[in-house]
């Protein structure tokens, strides 16, 4: 494998190519392992960024691709239509609530935000709210690396910051500060709340993460918050979209991080584990209010929407999580992960641990040098990707008690040895 070609010519996601963070060649993976030039093999601790859920290499998935291969590879969903897009938005109807009524197709999570923040404003402006021009969230928050998507990360310390003057201004509220086990006291929605009462007539609509924060800061915050803005959206005539790209499909230990507070969004988008890893396919999801409040045509339709190998894979990615016993899978991950990672509170670099469904995080009080932690990791057999001050895990859900000891006991004597360095 030509990895000089690799470093000089190919941008890899957020590095440049005068200075490129080292790669490591893969030449092939199975299960949950990773296989790279020269034989070594590495337990994938984080999915892929967290669509694998079934692991790699699966028959069922193989097999679903293989069929629709023969069939069709593509056609484009401009007046035209076809059984796997249908069978697929049968199947994600039925697998939420029945308030989500409709399923737009997308080509990855950010361009599925995209969608969900259009189809918001173009509702707000059939209706004659044209005044409403901002969408409200929360700092530390991440959304995707398309325009309208950067605008509601966070403006500070997220990664899009040297684009912050090309973009639209949008309101944010502070990070929810309630754990998800946390006793809830009033002021955690204060911030919020004021926001709501002093701007809704500007406000388009209210774009989160349910539950956990993702990439911006791994954050678990308290179902009652969810409950919360809901009525707040409802009192004030605000919309409320879920970015459930990076939470659905079981990983929280609920089919849809939204479960946990049983409240709905009026939009929601889903993306990543969709499609078990296997191709690029987003859907937004929403209600018959969206629906029937546009009455003129939804100005958006990607060239490859509803591509038939993803939505086939798509379907079988989803019927192959429920005609398991993934709850108790993803239970059994969270036991071990609160169990094995719980002793890192102790050491001194540690702010915090924490653990919900199959997602374990190690917040540090400073970054280390992840490169060189990422390449202690590797010489023992893992694959993890660090960043900012946070160590996680998303592992997938077919992996063993044994793997999974193995990764967190590395870590572990990893952190240990920093403290000596």
């Amino acid at each position: 494998m030509d990895t000089e070609f690799d470093q000089k010519h190919i941008w890899h996601p957020y590095t440049n190519l005068t200075n490129p963070t080292q790669t490591y060649p893969v030449e092939s993976a199975d299960g949950v392992y990773l296989y790279l030039t020269g034989g070594k093999q590495l337990i994938d601790g984080m999915s892929s960024w967290w669509s694998c859920i079934h692991g790699y290499n699966h028959p069922v998935l193989n097999q679903a691709i293989s069929d629709q291969l023969n069939i069709m590879s593509h056609v484009m969903f401009g007046g035209l239509t076809h059984e796997p897009a249908i069978k697929l938005s049968k199947q994600l109807l039925a697998i939420t609530d029945d308030s989500l009524d409709a399923v737009f197709f997308a080509d990855s999570g950010s361009v599925a935000v995209e969608v969900a923040m259009k189809m918001a404003a173009q509702y707000c402006f059939e209706q004659g709210l044209t005044e409403k021009t901002q969408f409200l969230t929360f700092a530390k928050g991440y959304h995707g690396d398309t325009f309208g998507a950067m605008s509601v990360c966070d403006p500070v310390t997220g990664m899009h910051h040297k684009f912050s003057r090309l973009l639209n201004q949008h309101i944010f509220v502070q990070s929810p500060q309630c754990g998800f086990s946390q006793d809830w006291e009033e002021d955690y929605i204060k911030e919020f709340e004021t926001q709501i009462i002093h701007n809704h007539e500007q406000i388009i609509a209210v774009i989160l993460e349910p539950i956990v924060q993702g990439a911006g800061c791994m954050n678990f915050y308290s179902p009652e918050y969810l409950k919360r803005v809901r009525a707040l959206c409802d009192q004030y005539n605000v919309l409320l979209i879920f970015d459930e790209i990076a939470t659905g499909f079981g990983r929280t230990g609920q089919m849809f991080a939204y479960e946990h507070a049983n409240v709905v969004p009026d939009i929601m988008c889903l993306g990543k584990s969709l499609t078990g890893g296997y191709m690029t396919l987003s859907a937004v999801l929403c209600n018959r209010k969206i629906v029937d409040g546009m009455d003129t045509n939804f100005m958006h339709g990607p060239t490859f929407m509803a591509n038939p190998l993803a939505c086939a894979v798509a379907l079988a990615s989803i019927q192959l999580l429920l005609s398991g016993d993934w709850q108790n899978k993803v239970k059994q991950i969270e036991t071990q992960l609160k169990d094995e990672l719980k002793p890192n509170d102790k050491n001194p670099l540690v702010k915090d641990v924490r653990v919900l469904g199959a997602i374990g995080v190690i917040e540090l009080h400073r970054p280390l040098n992840w490169a060189v932690f990422q390449d202690k990791m590797v010489s023992q057999g893992i694959w993890v990707r660090p960043f900012m001050n946070l160590i996680y895990l998303m592992p997938p859900f077919i992996i063993e008690a044994e793997q999974l000891t193995h990764i967190t006991s590395t870590i572990t004597q990893l952190l240990n040895q920093e403290i000596t360095c």
